[in-house]
């Protein structure tokens, strides 16, 4: 299962970082609706989050198609997860809802993604939201050492690419005009829920998208005008498109067997998964480097 195999993957690379981990994990698509997942700050007001954000969601012609559900744990902080029918736009409906995101925080929308994320280790992650027994065609996941951004589960990795429903990336690096591209694409309408410079690539890459580049112009087009030291991998529900920088400063160590995927930055993650003897290891080690690996992966790590 992509759940099982993105926690082993994770918590090979736990090292490396276990203030936070995330999973975005894509499982059979819906013909219609959303699985919306959302993060709560004040589990005391955990009602009422839901009944604003439920009132905007009607207001946007939208409902939900299954009861809400949410973690059971003691922490003040909580992850919910519905399913609801489509709205009316969905760009405008996300951006009413993010008016209450102080108190509720969309942190994925999707016909098949789920992004989970929350403070800790890939084991308490995985066992606090069941990621393990999560089923899908392919899969992100992210172990966090915080840098230069706090360290809170929404400030954690995967990022949605906000507003663009079933977009999410992990990002290993740092990009140096963080704030004049942030700057150019708020001005064209974006929000940011954060200060981490992941978010922005993932918005960055799926507007160049909307604007009519495919997957591969758009990461090519992020090699050659962002600039920073960056491996990074942006997931669709049918792709998963990796890019490095021009400076080839982060690593991405990749085994593909038979078609079955499973990437991270480090050789004993990937090995956790593929444990066997003949099992080719691919390092792209070099710069200016993208790709695409087609649905059906097994699972993918950064």
């Amino acid at each position: 299962m992509v759940g099982r195999d993105l926690v082993e993957l994770m918590d090979a690379q736990e090292h490396r970082g276990a203030d936070s981990t995330g999973f975005a994990i894509y499982g059979v698509p819906r013909d219609s609706g959303y699985v919306v997942r959302a993060m709560g700050f004040d589990r005391n007001a955990l009602s009422k989050d839901l009944e604003d954000f439920t009132a905007i969601l009607r207001q946007h012609g939208g409902d939900h198609l299954e009861d809400p559900t949410w973690d059971d744990s003691s922490d003040r902080h909580y992850s919910v997860r519905m399913v609801i029918s489509d709205p009316g736009d969905v760009t405008r409906w996300a951006g009413d809802a993010d008016e209450i995101c102080k108190r509720l925080e969309i942190q994925s929308v999707g016909r098949s993604l789920e992004i989970i994320k929350d403070t800790g280790g890939a084991y308490a992650v995985a066992d606090k939201h069941h990621v393990r027994d999560m089923i899908g065609t392919h899969g992100l996941g992210h172990a966090r050492l915080a840098t230069e951004s706090d360290v809170r589960p929404n400030a954690s990795h995967p990022f949605w690419a906000r507003p663009f429903p079933d977009v999410a990336i992990v990002h290993n690096g740092q990009i140096t005009d963080y704030y004049t591209w942030r700057a150019r694409l708020e001005h064209k309408g974006y929000r940011f829920m954060t200060y981490n410079d992941s978010e922005l690539i993932a918005v960055w890459v799926s507007d160049r998208m909307k604007e009519g580049l495919s997957m591969e112009q758009a990461l090519t087009r992020s090699i050659e005008e962002i600039d920073g030291v960056f491996t990074f991998m942006i997931s669709r529900s049918d792709k998963i498109g990796w890019a490095k920088d021009r400076f080839a400063m982060k690593p991405l160590v990749v085994v593909d067997e038979n078609g079955q995927i499973a990437a991270g930055t480090e050789e004993q993650a990937v090995r956790r998964v593929y444990d066997r003897d003949g099992v080719s290891i691919i390092n792209h080690d070099g710069p200016s480097l993208h790709g695409i690996w087609g649905v059906g992966n097994r699972g993918a790590a950064a």
